[in-house]
């Protein structure tokens, strides 16, 4: 199994990036996904989740209106648009599979946000 993220890097303030996250060695289409980030020294949080099919998502409050999580189920891939970004988004971003018992985590992509 791997969840390989990617898509991350130096952004200003108000700028966008689009985070990919490709997954192997399950079948993606069952799973749920889901982005969580962890900045320094703070405790991991979930910013958004999407189903199996991509017609449910959620979304933490504070990335409500200015992130959009979606998949592509035909290329095992999750995405995470990020826009009019702040300084207080700057995390390591980490993809995050589930279903039942499974829970499969990547290896995370810095997001830093600064001028």
């Amino acid at each position: 199994v791997q969840l390989v993220e990617s898509g991350g890097g130096l952004v200003q303030p108000g700028g966008s990036l689009r985070l990919s996250c490709a997954a192997s060695g399950f079948t993606f289409s069952r799973y749920q996904m889901l982005w969580h980030r962890q900045a320094l020294g703070k405790e991991r949080e979930l910013v958004a989740g999407i189903g199996s099919t991509g017609v449910i998502t959620n979304y933490a409050d504070s990335v409500k209106d200015r992130f959009t999580i979606s998949r592509d189920n035909a290329k095992n891939t999750v995405y995470l648009q990020m826009n009019s970004l702040k300084p207080e988004d700057t995390a390591v971003y980490y993809c995050n599979a589930r279903l039942r018992w499974d829970d499969y985590w990547g290896q995370g992509t810095q997001v830093t946000v600064s001028s």
